[in-house]
């Protein structure tokens, strides 16, 4: 894997994952007949993508049993148990089922471009280029416009004086400012959502609070972004405002980082703190102390400032970005 793969990959589905995701629906389907040969580019066509995604794509189809790799060029697809059912019961696969699924084109880069400019914060801040970005992914403007608006909504682009987008460096003021709005909202949020949660729920989300602290020595950055996310994102959903809930995710551009973050530094502290300050909150939630629940969300933010500061300063020492023409460099972080 190339170093910029290592830096853009994470939780949101890259390029590679979702035509994989697609194919290997499509093959155990039988939607893709048996037999039928896959090539990069058709793949890259088909699905608006360049051929290094759609390279990765079939080689992992391939190391998953659903493609072989015969002599001359591309894949074969191999027949599978559905699909041999679904030619014993003599039906035919959909017309035109050999082309691919696609998505909106949008979203054919969006998880990419949030990837990259997440990998980058940490160093500066960050001039976002629509042209360029359009240029880059050979899309329309249209399009460059719908991720820039997701990448606002998801409170990574904001626009500066001269209303040109940029993407603010996780400085250490900018970083104590979303905490310091999150330590206010969130706890408003929990205490609206605690009487409509579901008490499976709270189970569930102590259930992988307990594995993960009977496992702190081994879990990766991915475990932690989910339990960052099922804390701070699907238990607050429950409050029912969402308004409240849209004021607060404009400040949680910081859970997107930490996914970053968390993948390359994930033993910067010998076992992950939060995990017991979580538990703590769901224990409260669980005995009916809601007041109590959100004084301790709020105390796990103000502390969860300082470490997240600490991590970004990790980072910045031990690693440079890459250049893209989409961004430019505005300041150090």
């Amino acid at each position: 894997m190339s170093r910029r793969e290592r830096i853009a990959s994470g939780p949101t589905p890259r390029l590679y994952q979702r035509a994989f995701d697609i194919l290997a629906r499509q093959i155990s389907e039988g939607t893709i007949p048996a037999g039928s040969r896959l090539q990069e580019s058709g793949v890259a066509q088909q699905f608006g993508i360049s051929r290094a995604p759609a390279r990765r794509a079939l080689a992992e189809l391939e190391r998953g049993g659903l493609l072989e790799k015969p002599a001359g060029r591309g894949y074969l697809v191999r027949r599978i148990p559905s699909q041999r059912a679904r030619a014993a019961s003599g039906a035919a696969p959909p017309e035109g089922s050999s082309r691919l699924l696609s998505l909106p084109t949008w979203e054919r880069i969006y998880g990419e471009v949030e990837n990259e400019i997440i990998a980058r914060i940490a160093f500066a801040s960050w001039r976002m280029n629509e042209a360029e970005l359009a240029r880059f992914y050979g899309v329309s403007r249209t399009v460059t416009r719908d991720v820039i608006g997701r990448l606002q909504q998801r409170g990574l682009l904001r626009k500066d004086d001269s209303a040109r987008w940029y993407a603010p460096a996780l400085t250490p003021d900018h970083v104590g400012e979303l905490y310091e709005l999150r330590w206010v909202l969130e706890p408003v949020a929990l205490t609206k959502a605690a009487p409509q949660v579901p008490p499976a729920f709270l189970a569930g989300l102590r259930v992988h609070l307990e594995d993960a602290i009977a496992n702190a020595h081994a879990i990766g950055g991915s475990t932690l972004d989910s339990l960052e996310e099922e804390m701070h994102v699907a238990l607050l959903g429950h409050c029912g405002n969402k308004t409240l809930m849209q004021a607060i995710a404009l400040q949680q551009s910081l859970l997107i980082a930490h996914r970053f973050l968390y993948r390359w530094t994930p033993r910067l502290f010998d076992t992950e703190p939060f995990l017991p300050e979580h538990r703590e909150i769901i224990e409260r939630l669980e005995q009916g102390k809601t007041k109590a629940a959100a004084k301790s969300l709020e105390r796990h933010l103000r502390v969860s400032r300082d470490r997240a500061i600490s991590r970004i300063d990790a980072i910045r020492r031990e690693m440079t970005p890459e250049e893209l023409p989409y961004l430019e460099r505005l300041s150090s972080a």
